[in-house]
C-alpha cells in the first residue's frame, strides 16, 4: 500500500490551526493573569517599555481584547475540525466523525489549551510582552466585528433584564486581598502586612478612632503659679500639655516644654520668674469627624504635631498627635519618657487579659483577629454596645467568635477584660 501524499497538505494546516488556537489560548491566559502593576514597572524599562505599554492598552479595554481572542480562537478551532473531518472521510470513510471528534478533543485539549495556558500562568509577563504586537493588530482587525457581537450580546443582556457592570472591587480592595493573598503565601510578614494595611486604613478612620480621649489628657491649670505649672509640666511625660482657665472645656493654649525648658533657663532656673503666658501657644481644634489621612495632610502642611479634638457642639472630645497617626501604621512607638501601660497580657494559652481603653484596631492587629470597629472603638465599648447594658463584674458575653469576661470595673467604666477564642 502506498503512502498517499496528498494528505500532508491538509496535516500541515491541521497542525498550523492548533498552533494559532494555542497561541490565542495561552495570549488570554497572559494577558488576563498578567498585573497592571508589574506593566507599569516594566514600561520604565527601556528594553521592554514599548511592549509593556501596548500590555497595559490592550488590558485597560478587556472586553475587546477577550471578544477578539475569543473570535480568532473559534475561527481556528472550527476550522481545523473541518479539515480533520474532510481528511478522516477520506481515511475512515463511515466512521469519520467518530474518529474526528475523538482525536480534534484530544489535541485541541492537550495542545491548545491545557499546556499553552499552563505555560502562560507560570510566565505571564514573559508570554505577555511577546505576544502583545500580533494580539494588538488582530485586536484592531476583529475591531468592527468585535463591536457588533457586543451590541447584540449587550441587547440581549438588557432583553433579560440583566445588568453589565464595572468591577464591584475598588483599587483599595483589591489592594487589600493582594497583600492578605500574599500573607497566606507567605510572601509577606505579619508586621508588614499591618503596616501595608495601616496605610490603606488611614482613608476609613477619623480622628476620633485613633484620639486619645479627654479622660487621658493631662490639663494644666493656667490660673496655678508659674512654679506650679512648670512642676507639673516636668513631671509630665508629654511635651506639649493642653492650658486651661476656670474650665476644662477652656482650652487657652498649649504649653510646649521646650519652649519651658528655654524660659527656665533664662530665668537661672527660678521657676517662680517663668512667664507663662509669653510661652502659651494657641491650640488647634478639629472637628472628630475628620478623616485620619487629611489631618495627617494638615499636620505637614502646618508643621504642627499635635491638635485638640471637638464634637459639634464644640466640647472637648480628646487629642491627636502626629505619633496617634504613625501609630496607625508601624504599631506602638514608645521612648524612654512614655509610660508603658501593658493593654494585652496573655494569662494562658489562648486566653488574654486585655485593658478595657484599648482600641479593637491594636486587638485586632495583635491577636490576628477581626472584630468589628463600626460601632465602638474600644474593647468596653464594643462589649457594652452588643451586651446593650453596662455589665457586672464577672459577667460573661460571647459574640463575634470571642469569649468576653469582664474581670474588673470601675463605677461605670469596664477596666479589663479576660478575652478567648469562642466555639460558639
Amino acid at each position: 500500500m502506498s503512502f498517499d501524499w496528498s494528505l500532508i497538505g491538509p496535516a500541515l494546516m491541521i497542525l498550523g490551526l492548533l498552533c494559532l488556537s494555542a497561541f490565542f489560548s495561552g495570549s488570554e491566559t497572559s494577558l488576563t493573569a498578567t498585573s497592571k502593576a508589574r506593566m507599569l514597572q516594566l514600561e520604565r524599562d527601556e528594553r521592554t517599555k514599548h511592549a509593556a505599554g501596548r500590555v497595559s492598552r490592550l488590558i485597560s479595554n478587556g472586553e475587546s481584547l477577550l471578544g477578539a481572542i475569543l473570535l480568532g480562537n473559534n475561527l481556528v478551532n472550527i476550522a481545523a475540525s473541518m479539515i480533520v473531518g474532510q481528511l478522516f472521510e477520506r481515511m475512515f470513510g463511515g466512521n469519520a466523525i467518530l474518529w474526528a471528534t475523538l482525536v480534534m478533543t484530544f489535541l485541541v485539549l492537550v495542545f491548545a489549551e491545557v499546556l499553552p495556558k499552563t505555560y502562560a500562568l507560570s510566565n505571564p509577563d514573559r508570554f505577555a510582552l511577546a505576544v502583545s504586537r500580533p494580539i494588538s493588530i488582530i485586536v484592531r482587525f476583529f475591531g468592527p466585528i468585535v463591536a457588533g457581537v457586543q451590541f447584540i450580546v449587550r441587547g440581549v443582556v438588557r432583553l433579560f433584564g440583566l445588568k453589565v457592570e464595572g468591577p464591584v472591587l475598588s483599587a483599595h480592595d483589591e489592594l487589600r486581598g493582594a497583600i492578605a493573598l500574599h500573607h497566606e503565601e507567605g510572601g509577606v510578614v505579619k508586621d508588614d502586612r499591618d503596616m501595608l494595611g495601616g496605610v490603606l486604613d488611614l482613608r476609613d478612620l477619623t480622628v476620633d478612632d485613633i484620639m486619645v480621649h479627654r479622660k487621658s489628657i493631662i490639663l494644666l491649670d493656667a490660673n496655678k503659679p508659674a512654679a506650679e505649672i512648670v512642676s507639673d509640666a516636668l513631671h509630665s511625660p508629654h511635651t506639649r500639655l493642653p492650658l486651661y482657665k476656670d474650665d476644662t472645656e477652656n482650652i487657652v493654649g498649649i504649653l510646649h516644654v521646650r519652649d519651658l525648658a528655654r524660659a527656665l533657663h533664662d530665668a537661672d532656673g527660678d521657676a517662680s520668674k517663668v512667664d507663662i503666658e509669653a510661652l502659651r501657644r494657641d491650640a488647634w481644634f478639629v472637628p472628630e469627624t475628620t478623616e485620619v489621612l487629611d489631618q495627617l495632610n494638615a499636620f505637614r502642611e502646618k508643621r504642627e504635631h499635635f491638635a485638640l479634638v471637638v464634637d459639634e457642639y464644640g466640647a472637648l472630645m480628646g487629642l491627636v498627635t502626629l505619633e496617634d497617626i504613625l501609630e496607625e501604621i508601624v504599631g506602638a512607638i514608645e521612648d524612654e519618657h512614655d509610660v508603658t501601660v501593658e493593654g494585652i497580657q496573655q494569662e494562658a494559652d489562648g486566653i488574654w487579659i486585655v485593658d478595657g481603653a484599648l482600641p479593637i484596631r491594636d486587638l485586632n492587629r495583635a491577636l490576628d483577629w477581626d472584630l468589628p470597629d463600626e460601632e465602638a472603638v474600644t474593647v468596653a465599648g464594643l462589649v457594652i454596645h452588643e451586651a446593650q447594658t453596662i455589665p457586672e463584674q464577672g459577667q460573661v458575653f460571647r459574640f463575634h467568635g470571642v469569649r468576653f469576661e469582664v474581670v474588673d470595673r470601675l463605677r461605670n467604666q469596664i477596666i479589663s477584660l479576660r478575652v478567648s477564642p469562642s466555639p460558639d
